[in-house]
């Protein structure tokens, strides 16, 4: 067993292309009043897309976004948002 850690590298998918799609997925997913953070965390986390609604093509969509990417963009974005952490050490 190796004590070296693994690095994990994912592609590069644009940012706002992947915000515009999970704002559409998120909308949908309301109008048809589901709970939209808990049905997005559960795709997610199982990448069983029945748990987007096909309402505005929303599965369709949110299937196009890399899930690692956008875990690191919503960890990043969190992070960034703290007031106690310095972002720019990290990068």
């Amino acid at each position: 067993m190796s004590d070296k850690t693994k690095q994990f590298s994912i592609g590069n998918q644009n940012e706002d292309e992947i915000r515009d799609i999970i704002l559409t997925t998120y909308d949908a997913l309301n109008e048809k009043g589901y709970n939209p953070i808990s049905q997005i965390v559960g795709y997610i986390l199982s990448e069983d897309p029945t748990y987007i609604t096909t309402y505005k093509n929303a599965r369709n969509l949110i299937r196009r976004v890399d899930r690692f990417e956008l875990l690191q963009i919503l960890l990043r974005e969190y992070i960034e948002k703290s007031d106690d952490f310095d972002f720019e050490t990290i990068n």
